[in-house]
């Protein structure tokens, strides 16, 4: 439980990062968004009523299961270091893996440079804010016991 709520902050911090790389034109449409569109009915590539919800739900719920497999994983010892390679992981598994499968976005290495560099960025602050909340929720959680 304490990996899915540190999830959630992560990926509020995240989106922070996120939204900043695109007000500075670096993002083109969030990747969220993109893949929501694609899975929507409807041509893959033209915006949908709703898909800016479900694309921030989708996102959430995303991050909230990566942060309760890394609180599982860890079992609360996940140093910051292991979660900026956590978070790194997610950005390569998906970047180079199951979102360029969907024909969302290109592969990392097509993409745009600024978009990947925000992405990558922001998967660091994930896995960051991830450790830190996962411990620190499990850190309260035992001294409660």
């Amino acid at each position: 439980m304490n990996g899915a709520i540190g999830g959630a902050l992560a990926t509020a911090a995240m989106s922070t990062v996120m939204v900043a790389g695109q007000r500075a034109g670096l993002m083109g449409d969030q990747p969220p968004k993109r893949i929501v569109r694609a899975i929507l009915p409807g041509h893959p590539r033209k915006p949908k009523p709703g898909e800016g919800v479900l694309a921030t739900a989708a996102h959430f719920a995303f991050g909230m299961g990566s942060g309760a497999l890394f609180g599982v994983l860890t079992r609360g010892r996940g140093r910051v270091p292991l979660g900026v390679l956590y978070g790194l992981a997610i950005w390569y598994g998906s970047y180079a893996g199951w979102v360029p499968r969907l024909t969302t976005l290109p592969p990392a290495h097509r993409d745009r440079p600024g978009r990947q560099a925000v992405m990558a960025a922001g998967h660091v602050v994930y896995g960051v804010a991830l450790a830190n909340a996962v411990n620190r929720l499990d850190h309260r959680a035992a001294e409660a016991a």
